[in-house]
């Protein structure tokens, strides 16, 4: 395979993952934390917007932004956890570091955040059910991409990428009164 297949290949199971990922977690976190009367209560409704805004239903699809970020950030490195012995592993202790504890900027969660932010230590630590859950999805994703090289996965995942962005599409329509449900 050519140098720049491999990358577009590359590219796109980043992108994939990172989409599927962050679909299921975020799904998983809205439930289970009750996202939607935390962002409209009390420190949270300052900067989160409600679950019920279309930019929310839309922001799934928007993700896919974020997977091309993170594949062209990652494509220098990409053998380092391809290849590499515990290379999924590593990939996601840095995730975990960079974007998660170690932001730069002072999000909940991360060290500024603690340090520079008056939110109570609950309130930090509120998110991270769903960043851990969305490293372990991401990463598991990839490693699946990579260990089988199977033709099923990439056909299984590509049905449930454009599943995944229509739903993001239809609520963001449907959140507008574009279509009705």
């Amino acid at each position: 395979m050519t140098k720049n297949k491999e990358n577009l290949k590359f590219a796109w199971r980043v992108i994939v993952a990172h989409t599927i990922a962050y679909f299921i977690a975020g799904i998983v976190a809205m439930n289970l934390l009750n996202y939607k009367e935390l962002f409209v209560n009390d420190t949270f409704s300052l900067f989160m917007r409600p679950t019920t805004e279309p930019i929310v239903a839309l922001g799934v699809c928007l993700q896919i932004i974020r997977g091309i970020v993170m594949a062209l950030v990652l494509l220098p490195i990409q053998r380092v956890f391809t290849e590499g012995k515990y290379g999924f592993l590593k990939l996601g202790l840095l995730i975990l570091g960079l974007s998660v504890l170690s932001t730069f900027s002072a999000a909940f969660g991360s060290i500024d955040g603690f340090i520079y932010t008056k939110l109570s230590f609950i309130e930090h630590i509120v998110g991270y059910p769903e960043a851990f859950l969305w490293i372990f999805l991401f990463i598991g994703i990839l490693w699946i991409f990579y260990k089988f090289e199977k033709k099923a996965i990439s056909i299984i995942a590509i049905i449930l990428f454009i599943l995944i962005v229509l739903m993001s599409i239809f609520g963001y329509l449907a959140a507008l009164h574009i279509i009705t449900t």
